[in-house]
């Protein structure tokens, strides 16, 4: 069986993610679960603090501090990211998690400086502040060399008051975190670890919410199509992606009404996010309303292709580990291409039964998982990789191009944003039954 014939063959998400768990267990090293490596293997520094990771399965790993000296606790995932480090940490769709690299050196390069570009945007980060409660590290680079670096990693968390960790052994972590599964963590720093530690699950909350904006902002107001960009944590390169094609972009809250705007954007995007989609009731009802007599294409990225599909009727599921960083293998279902993405998304679309006018988009050639869907005759599509990939590859930027191209095409026919919603009566009752 091909590749593709096996990746269409669609089994469901749960035997996907218990095929992938146990192929996983059957490579993993039994002895790094089961004995994690002791706070003596890692040498501190003398006259730097000692930190502790402590993961609510049971396991320790201490090594040196290297952050804000403080105490954190938080959702423990990993990147299997080699570079873009600045990137990830203010990426809004690690917001409420402890983050551990995999790249076995990091802070090589230092952190560069707050500049910005033409659209007010900064250029190097992918919003205003770190968005991680913490990183883990296997051996932290001290000295650092770039031409545009104006700190070190160390100064920069100390600066915003994330702890760090350096000295474990991420091989040894990302082998349980694979094997049973993202798990709490608890970041501390001191001689000794945490006896009592208050376990308080991020995704409990609503971190779409605490990541949006709170009002609409505009970029490039100059743009000769209007764009409104719905901000579930959207990163910075997102709207500068849109913003180059030549967009005017509204940036919104996750929950505004934008059912009542309809008429005055050419197009409608609905961005990446933290935590778990299902909070968002209120965009997901906007959405659904939105497909009943919108016209003109919507898209999404990551939290929106999770958004979108709820929307549509589809269900959510939360995959064991994530798939997050910039080698992730994606299926093209429309062409058979396979294209390397970037991702950073602990969810995914349950796409074993599609619901009427939608079928799958994209779909990920490691573990099957959903990668995207589109709407066969409207133009609705999203991707739960990042086109944007800042950092990664570019495979998937012309995606940017292809949304505002048709954007622009759709308007100069003087195609109306809102159709007759007399004649879209049948469409309102699929969309409710779908619900």
């Amino acid at each position: 069986m091909s590749l593709l014939a096996a990746l269409t063959s669609n089994p469901t998400p749960v035997k996907r993610a218990a095929s992938l768990v146990a192929g996983v267990m059957a490579r993993s090293l039994a002895s790094a679960i089961e004995k994690p490596p002791l706070a003596a293997h890692y040498p501190v520094t003398p006259g730097s603090l000692t930190a502790h990771l402590q993961l609510k399965s049971g396991e320790t790993f201490t090594g040196g501090s290297f952050g804000a000296p403080v105490s954190t606790v938080g959702e423990t995932v990993f990147t299997t990211s080699l570079v873009g480090y600045p990137e990830s940490m203010t990426d809004p769709s690690y917001r409420g998690q402890l983050l551990v690299f995999t790249q076995p050196l990091v802070g090589n390069y230092g952190v560069p400086g707050r500049a910005r570009d033409a659209f007010g945007l900064l250029r190097h980060f992918e919003s205003e502040k770190i968005q991680c409660r913490g990183i883990i590290v296997g051996d932290y680079a001290t000295k650092y060399s770039h031409w545009n670096a104006v700190e070190s990693l160390s100064q920069w968390c100390e600066r915003e008051g994330i702890p760090a960790i350096t000295g474990v052994d991420t091989r040894a972590l990302v082998h349980i975190l694979r094997g049973q599964g993202s798990t709490l963590g608890s970041l501390n720093v001191g001689a000794t670890k945490s006896e009592s530690v208050e376990w308080v699950d991020p995704n409990a909350d609503n971190l779409v919410a605490q990541a949006s904006t709170d009002t609409v902002r505009v970029f490039n107001p100059e743009g000769d199509v209007h764009v409104a960009l719905i901000d579930c944590g959207v990163k910075y390169n997102i709207i500068r992606s849109l913003c180059a094609q030549g967009a005017r972009v509204s940036l919104v809250p996750w929950n505004h009404n934008i059912v009542n705007d309809l008429a005055s954007f050419d197009g409608i995007f609905i961005s990446n996010g933290p935590g778990s989609p299902a909070y968002c009731t209120e965009t997901i009802e906007q959405l659904r309303q939105a497909y009943a007599v919108y016209q003109r294409p919507i898209f999404g990225i990551c939290m929106g292709n999770q958004l979108m599909g709820l929307a549509a009727g589809i269900n959510v599921y939360k995959l064991p580990f994530g798939n997050r960083g910039h080698n992730q293998p994606a299926v093209d279902l429309t062409t058979g291409k396979c294209v390397i993405t970037s991702q950073n998304h602990g969810y995914a679309l349950d796409d074993s039964s599609m619901p009427m006018g939608w079928d799958r988009f994209y779909v990920n050639a490691n573990d099957g998982s959903n990668e995207g869907i589109r709407h066969l005759e409207k133009p609705f599509r999203s991707v739960q990789f990042h086109p944007e990939a800042k950092g990664g590859p570019l495979d998937t930027a012309h995606l940017f191009a292809d949304f505002v191209t048709q954007v622009r095409a759709m308007k100069a026919a003087g195609v109306p944003a809102i159709a007759d919603i007399a004649n879209n009566e049948s469409i309102n009752v699929k969309q409710s039954a779908t619900a």
